[in-house]
């Protein structure tokens, strides 16, 4: 190779390895510019909630938030949950920050979350408000339809820069939601006791996630109209509006019904309308309240039945 053109191709190869420097620092300004900008978005508290860039690390203080954290793809970002987190089963490998009620504050802040996501109702406001107090970012979550939980999957995911996973997740809520609708909606109206607590006897209104799953399926909550969103109810109350089903939550073996069977006038149980639901998937304000909601209609399907 004769000396100029020696020279050329060392020419071509500095020219060359200069333009990949430069595509890499492009690169890594880009990357740096996308984590570095700011996303915000309203809670369910109808707070703005910002952070400086998504976050990498995140303290889910309910069962329902870690569920619908991970169905916004950001399941590999959560480093404490509370118990009874156990959906998906992940979440059970991840460091236990308290039972919801009661809060670790010391764990939380050692494992250094950019956003903590809390219940509303669910956690002690003064230990959310603790937090906040530390500098931490708390998104307060307590979605009562279910236009909200699609809408919190992807603000969840809008914080966590998990858009496009997020996005997917809540199109596809929404169109299951909208098949159940389409099935079962219409069909002729189900008068239903719903039972969450036995002593004292408790119920839930029509501001609850439940009577929206009741709804879908063509039911009606025979308590919705009480104010208190749990009420506790008399038994003589129960007895007079009379209603056509009892519903409860509770494994295959639970008796929480059982009482109910010494009142052979009522309709419900004349026609063995005594029915358990599983409370975890339909109690959960999560995605997996569909699964709850197509077992409850196809359960009134069977009261309806029996007319």
């Amino acid at each position: 190779m004769s000396m100029m053109s020696a020279m050329s191709t060392t020419r071509k190869m500095t020219a060359y390895a200069s333009s990949l420097l430069l595509a890499a620092a492009f690169l890594t300004f880009a990357e740096a510019a996308h984590a570095a900008v700011s996303v915000s978005v309203t809670d369910d508290a109808g707070r703005a909630v910002t952070l400086n860039r998504p976050a990498h690390r995140i303290v889910s203080l309910a069962p329902h938030t870690t569920e619908m954290l991970f169905a916004a793809g950001a399941g590999t970002q959560i480093v404490g949950v509370t118990e009874f987190s156990d959906f998906p089963p992940e979440a059970k490998r991840i460091a236990s920050v308290g039972n919801g009620v009661t809060l670790d504050l010391e764990r939380i802040l050692a494992l250094k979350p950019d956003l903590v996501v809390g219940w509303n109702n669910g956690n002690a406001a003064a230990q959310l408000a603790k937090l906040e107090a530390l500098g931490i970012t708390v998104y307060k979550s307590e979605p009562y339809d279910f236009a909200a939980i699609a809408a919190s999957i992807e603000k969840l995911a809008r914080l966590s820069g998990t858009d496009a996973i997020g996005q997917a997740a809540a199109d596809h809520f929404r169109q299951r939601l909208k098949s159940l609708q389409n099935s079962y909606q219409q069909r002729r109206n189900v008068r239903v006791f719903y039972q969450i607590w036995r002593t004292p006897l408790m119920t839930l209104n029509g501001t609850h996630m439940v009577s929206s799953a009741l709804r879908v399926c063509g039911a009606e909550n025979v308590f919705s109209g009480l104010k208190q969103i749990a009420p506790t109810v008399s038994i003589e109350a129960v007895i007079k509006a009379d209603p056509e089903a009892i519903i409860a939550s509770g494994g295959e073996q639970d008796d929480v019904l059982a009482g109910w069977k010494r009142f052979s006038g009522m309709t419900a149980v004349k026609r063995a309308n005594l029915i358990l639901i599983d409370g975890e998937l339909l109690n959960r304000s999560g995605p997996r309240i569909l699964d709850g909601t197509e077992a409850l209609c196809k359960r009134l399907d069977a009261v309806r039945v029996k007319r």
